[in-house]
């Protein structure tokens, strides 16, 4: 009988434990797991990062580092247990932050297993000072606001806590 089909968003600042929460979360579900990686180590201290989010994981999860190329990823992988690491370097590494969000979403809609995904929660942070940053800051809300949308369950961790936020009280999804 194949795993049913379970989709966490995790949602938190920077250094607030999000990856490592996810990380426990996707050791949690069945079989084998597979860690999709969209950050590349290009500086201000990227590989030391991507060196200790390496050390932290078991070595019998395979890396998979997809960068910008996220959905059609997904779209390949067989069905089992995925970790998604983060929406925030996957966005980033479009021009102007402008993604294929509908092609990402229903690429997780239509996995079969435990995803959890990881993204930054930018809406806390200070107010972001020039264009760019306004423009990386909205484009990040609303792909965390699509991705939430479809999730069965999501997360904030703050301080490497973790609430479970109540689903939309608009209705079921």
């Amino acid at each position: 009988m194949p795993e049913a089909s379970r989709l966490v968003l995790v949602l938190g600042g920077t250094r607030s434990g999000k990856s490592e929460v996810a990380e426990r979360l996707a050791a949690s579900a069945e079989g084998p797991v597979t860690y999709l990686a969209t950050g590349t180590a290009d500086g201000d201290g990227m590989g030391d990062r991507i060196a200790l989010h390496r050390a932290r994981r078991p070595s019998t999860w395979v890396t998979v580092e997809c960068g910008a190329d996220l959905a059609r990823t997904l779209t390949r992988l067989p069905t089992g247990a995925v970790l998604v690491d983060s929406l925030g370097t996957w966005l980033a590494a479009h021009h102007d932050f402008v993604a294929d969000v509908p092609a990402l979403v229903t690429a997780l809609a239509a996995r079969t297993g435990t995803t959890v995904v990881v993204s930054e929660e930018v809406g806390l942070a200070v107010h972001p000072g020039t264009e760019l940053g306004r423009l990386f800051v909205d484009a990040l809300g609303h792909l965390n606001q699509a991705v939430a949308a479809i999730a069965h369950d999501v997360a904030l961790v703050v301080a490497g806590r973790t609430m479970w936020l109540p689903p939309d009280e608009a209705g079921p999804r």
